[in-house]
């Protein structure tokens, strides 16, 4: 593997962004070893048929996530 998993999600987040019902790409782990997460809206096996098991050296695996969506700026954030 020459490029780095940062660098391997980096490259194809776009290409996977553009799947309906993507809505993000993260790095994780599965089996102990670091992944590339493409996170879904849907638990669709439309998404997986479309997402590589691996890519670049790395494996990748389809995670649910639910709607993503971006806070509102004009409400107050929550207490952590």
């Amino acid at each position: 593997m020459t490029q780095t998993i940062e660098q391997v999600q980096r490259e194809h987040t776009d290409e996977w962004m553009a799947i309906p019902g993507v809505v993000g790409t993260a790095i994780g782990r599965r089996n102990g070893k670091p992944c590339i997460l493409v996170l879904t809206a849907s638990d669709t096996e439309h998404v997986r048929r479309k997402v590589p098991s691996t890519v670049g050296g790395y494996p990748v695996a389809v995670e649910y996530a639910g709607e993503v969506r971006a806070l509102d700026a004009q409400q107050p954030k929550p207490p952590r």
